[in-house]
């Protein structure tokens, strides 16, 4: 195994967690960005930007709800990269439906991506940084993880579960210098889908009312490096105008 501290990130999208990974890669860390085999060649863009930056990183496609391929991710990157000192579990799985709409297939789903998903990925994680006691892990959550919404029954659900995950993780592994934090991250997010949808967000002059996917990364990197004496186990974030 080489000495290269690895940050994983499951559930790299184009915005907040294709953020994060540059962010960790701008400060010398080796990335492991992680989607679906179907959107593989996304993460192929991004591994090259990072590279071309000087970076270093890698593209994983994976199901992250199935047990054996997470395993097998672990002990790749661990054996063949470098050890794991930071995980980020940002898969979001937000649908919209009406709760005698929700079929029953449609709820499972949601809670394997938002909930069950972020099990598995807490607990490879938490078995390789137990023994050296060290390591942070990061959930992404919403505003739905602490309140449901009309017509979100699904993804509230599953969001509540990932908190008390995380919860639960972070009681347990602290003893061990292990940093479990969840984050609840609120508002419309800079991206080219929210640009096209939403128009008017971006007509506003006041500034700073949208979430900047590099600011969100800057929040994660934080938490990283605190110290354990003041560490964060929850922090809320949303641009000023999102009622809270």
């Amino acid at each position: 195994m080489t000495e290269e501290k690895v940050c994983l990130v499951v559930g790299a999208g184009d915005a907040t967690g294709a953020a994060i990974a540059r962010k960790f890669a701008q400060e010398g860390y080796t990335t492991c960005v992680v989607r679906r085999e179907r959107h593989l060649d996304k993460l192929e863009d991004l591994v090259e930007e990072i590279k071309a930056k000087g970076g270093r990183a890698h593209a994983f496609g994976i199901d992250a709800r199935e047990e054996e391929q997470v395993i097998e991710l672990f002990e790749f990157i661990e054996t063949d990269i470098g050890k794991i000192d930071v995980a980020v579990f940002n898969i979001g799985a937000n649908v919209w439906f009406p709760i005698a709409e929700t079929t029953a297939r449609v709820f499972e789903k949601v809670w394997q991506m938002g909930c069950f998903a972020g099990f598995l990925t807490g607990r490879e994680a938490a078995r390789r940084m137990t023994p050296r006691k060290q390591g942070t892990i990061l959930f992404t959550g919403a505003t739905a993880s602490v309140r449901g919404s009309a017509h979100f029954s699904a993804f509230a659900s599953a969001k509540h579960g990932l908190r008390a995950l995380a919860q639960s993780m972070s009681r347990e592994l602290g003893q061990h210098g292990i940093h479990v934090a969840h984050l609840i991250v609120d508002g419309a997010i800079d991206t080219p889908w929210i640009r096209e949808n939403f128009p008017d967000k971006f007509k506003d002059p006041t500034p700073d009312t949208v979430l900047k996917p590099e600011d969100i990364a800057e929040a994660y990197w934080m938490l990283h490096t605190q110290k354990p004496s003041g560490w964060t186990h929850e922090l809320d974030m949303r641009p000023w105008v999102e009622k809270w």
